[in-house]
């Protein structure tokens, strides 16, 4: 088999990632609608993936207003009535989330959320330990899964994360954002036509989502490297 050093792409033939303008979706909570994986609960921001210009990979930009004070229904399980606190900020969140591990109300989703809040504060190391918890709970959670790529994508452990972002796609098969961060890291990978594929049904599943065409930019790159091999 010939060394892969024997094949050094010419200048001319090198693939240059839009570098300043790609960015990935962020991190993904449970919610009240699992059950259905909708996105009414998506964080806001995008972590920047390339260039000091595209901001810093290590924060989250939620987008989020400061905590307000909640008033709570009296008939709320515990993950509901975290869920309720941490969609509005409040830092009682956290705490109500543990009361549910506790209880056994929706463990492993009130892991995963716990794992978004220390993600968000940039304590990956916790964030690792609590996405695992509910992975541990719930092997198929896609939320988890999903959150967990992106915490290997940012340290560079491409295949990691590409392990996580395939659980993630083959438990929720409309995970839409999980389809364009796949496209990013086999991208990465140069495993262009898997990339393009991953891509393509990105933009399936979010026909008017590509407002600045960044999905249709990348496309266009990847089918310019797989005109090249």
């Amino acid at each position: 088999m010939p060394d892969k050093d024997d094949k050094q792409p010419q200048p001319d033939n090198v693939i240059r990632f839009p570098v300043d303008a790609v960015k990935r979706f962020g991190f993904k909570r449970a919610d009240n609608q699992a059950a259905t994986r909708t996105d009414k609960m998506e964080l806001e921001g995008q972590l920047a993936l390339f260039g000091s210009d595209a901001g810093d990979a290590d924060t989250i930009e939620t987008g989020e207003s400061p905590g307000v004070v909640v008033p709570l229904p009296l008939q709320m399980s515990p993950f509901e009535e975290a869920l309720l606190l941490d969609d509005s900020g409040d830092e009682r969140a956290e705490n109500i989330y543990l009361k549910a591990i506790e209880n056994d109300d929706r463990a492993a989703d009130a892991w995963c959320n716990l794992g978004v809040l220390r993600s968000v504060d940039g304590d990956h190391d916790t964030a690792f330990d609590c996405f695992a918890q509910s992975i541990a709970m719930d092997p198929h959670h896609s939320e988890s899964h999903y959150n967990i790529a992106n915490l290997y994508f940012e340290i560079g452990d491409l295949r990691v994360a590409r392990t996580h972002y395939e659980i993630a796609l083959d438990t929720y098969p409309e995970f839409s954002n999980a389809w364009f961060n796949y496209g990013l890291v086999t991208a990465l990978a140069e495993e262009y036509q898997t990339a393009h594929a991953a891509l393509t049904r990105y933009k399936e599943l979010t026909p008017d989502a590509d407002a600045d065409g960044i999905a249709d930019e990348i496309l266009g790159y990847i089918q310019t490297a797989i005109n090249l091999t």
